[in-house]
């Protein structure tokens, strides 16, 4: 496994597997990497001769205040996922290559980044768009996968390389999570052990919602009674944005059907948390115990 941190390199590297028909499968990440970023390689991996997962924390997704210099990294660590999951290359570049001096370029996707996490962080996904858009120009890629858990930016990323003619085929990957119903994710890690239990709250609230569209139930407004009533169950925990909207529009439902969406931002303590479920999918949320991880 190499590490590469130059861009021109990456696009050399690229060119020539492109050259020799192989396919290459890109796995975006900004690190301290899990089992949810190891699933995506790993199908990655199968999918493709050259797998390439990024490395990148990139600044121009964060808004002031938010979290860019204390966001978790551990390299070490990263590189023995990869390692794991077959990882070929590692495209780690630098800010500055990504972004030179005199940077002035970039990449809006308009009305789906307006509500949710759009809403609660302006100009997050126009740096999230640019970004991706920056890698699939650089690395490539035949596959590019990204885990549900970000719903909206997996649809996000959709349209842009739709409406961009992108000529990569977009995996969305289900969500991995903890064997007590917590979705993985790197700011797990910013939880503390209460916060970890009382974050089972958004797991809890899925599965209620879920459990009562199984028996029947389809209106909106007692589906989501019931997904706030397990928030407010746990003292402190703050709900930044709770909404029922179409997994393809992101448009606002007032009657749930298998389509729906129900996406979720919770703040946990210091720590702001996302979960979503689409109301027709497999997932199993009600099997799952609610016990602390040991």
């Amino acid at each position: 496994m190499k590490i590469i941190e130059s861009v021109l390199e990456m696009q050399q590297i690229s060119s020539r597997a492109r050259g020799e028909g192989k396919r290459i499968a890109l796995v975006p990440t900004m690190g301290f990497l899990h089992a949810g970023h190891g699933s995506l390689m790993e199908e990655g991996r199968r999918r493709s001769d050259l797998l390439v997962t990024s490395i990148f924390v990139n600044p121009t997704q964060f808004g002031a205040g938010e979290d860019f210099d204390s966001y978790p990294r551990d390299l070490e660590r990263d590189l023995a996922v990869a390692a794991k999951a077959g990882v070929d290359l590692i495209f780690a570049p630098r800010a500055r290559e990504m972004y030179p001096e005199g940077y002035q370029t970039w990449v809006d996707v308009e009305k789906l980044t307006l509500p949710l996490c759009g809403a609660s962080r302006p100009g997050h996904f126009r740096g999230v768009t640019t970004v991706v858009c920056k890698l699939f120009g650089i690395v490539q890629p035949t596959f590019a996968l990204f885990g549900k858990k970000d719903f909206q930016q997996l649809a996000v990323i959709r349209r842009m390389t739709a409406d961009l003619n992108l000529p990569v085929e977009i995996v969305g990957m289900p969500i991995v999570r903890e064997a007590d119903g917590l979705a993985m994710s790197s700011r797990n890690s910013y939880l503390s052990p209460e916060d970890r239990v009382n974050a089972l709250c958004l797991s809890r609230a899925l599965g209620a919602v879920t459990a009562a569209y199984r028996k029947g139930e389809r209106d909106v407004a007692a589906l989501e009674a019931l997904a706030r009533g397990e928030i407010a169950s746990v003292a402190g925990a703050v709900i930044d944005y709770l909404e029922f909207r179409h997994s393809g529009s992101l448009e606002m439902q007032a009657r749930a059907d298998d389509a729906t969406l129900l996406a979720m931002a919770v703040k946990i303590g210091t720590t702001r948390l996302i979960d979503n479920c689409v109301l027709g999918d497999d997932e199993d949320l009600l099997s799952r115990p609610v016990d602390p991880p040991n």
